[in-house]
């Protein structure tokens, strides 16, 4: 089994949903701001949102994230207990995952879950205030 190729297939798609979360609000606002009616349809919005809220409840009740799990779980199968082997790994490994309190990555999930819902408030979804 190709442990190692799936385990770098986890991560991209870790970095896919990060930059989903954060490119998206950025493109909600910026959309809204412009006058992109796609950036208010209900199914990008609802998965959006859905989106942060797993990521702010992980962060809440101390729950690793799946994905991570399932790729570390990969990588010790694969015999690999370092993210230094190869460059997707190691780009992708550096952009997600870094040491800091606990409680500095609860804040931060917590204050962009709150971002999220004042642009689900400000820009309704269906364009209920569009300009």
């Amino acid at each position: 089994m190709p442990y190692r190729l799936l385990a770098d297939l986890i991560l991209t798609l870790h970095v896919a949903i990060v930059l989903f979360v954060v490119g998206g609000l950025v493109m909600i606002v910026a959309g809204n701001l412009r006058g992109w009616a796609w950036v208010d349809g209900r199914g990008f919005r609802s998965a959006h949102l859905a989106a942060i809220g797993v990521v702010v409840a992980e962060a809440w009740l101390g729950i690793a994230c799946p994905l991570t799990n399932w790729e570390m779980s990969l990588r010790a199968r694969a015999g690999d207990a370092v993210y230094d082997r190869g460059f997707i790994e190691y780009w992708l490994q550096r952009l997600l995952y870094y040491e800091a309190p606990e409680w500095v990555f609860v804040l931060g999930y917590s204050l962009f879950g709150v971002a999220v819902a004042l642009a689900w408030w400000r820009f309704p979804p269906g364009g209920g205030r569009r300009k």
